[in-house]
């Protein structure tokens, strides 16, 4: 049966990352620095590199892969909530390269950023906290 949980937006953050940053690693920083436990995110830009993830549901763990080379950010959209009491940004990324060819998955450490512009609406409300669910072997949230 879904849970669905009523919230609030409590603000909006909105800027942009320098060069060289961690994609992810920034957004996490961020959430971080302003107490942001519960919210969604959502970026456009640019990155030099990245590292993407897919989740095997049959072994229950990620396999990662790198693209290296520059390409535009076509949608980053994620959330945050908490894991082990700090806020954790989970986020899916799907990139284009000059062609026009589309590439996507699970945000992950690597991913360098050449101009990225970012909104996080932070929300008030009960902190979802995420646990592994025993179904699915993922870091899911716990309603």
């Amino acid at each position: 049966m879904s849970r669905i949980h009523k919230v609030a937006s409590r603000s909006l953050h909105m800027g942009k990352l320098k060069r060289g940053d961690d994609l992810l690693g920034a957004i996490s920083v961020i959430c971080r620095e302003n107490n942001i436990r519960l919210g969604r995110v959502e970026a456009i830009g640019a990155v030099e590199k990245a590292t993407l993830g897919y989740y095997d549901q049959t072994h229950k763990e990620y396999d990662f892969f790198t693209i290296d080379a520059p390409h535009e950010i076509t949608s980053l959209i994620g959330n945050v909530s908490l894991r082990d009491g700090v806020p954790m940004v989970h986020a899916h990324l799907t990139l284009s390269d000059e062609k026009g060819n589309v590439k996507g998955g699970h945000l992950a450490p690597g991913t360098i950023v050449f101009a990225c512009e970012t909104v996080i609406e932070a929300f008030e409300g009960l902190a979802f906290n995420r646990i592994i669910d025993e179904d699915t072997g993922l870091p899911l949230w716990q309603l």
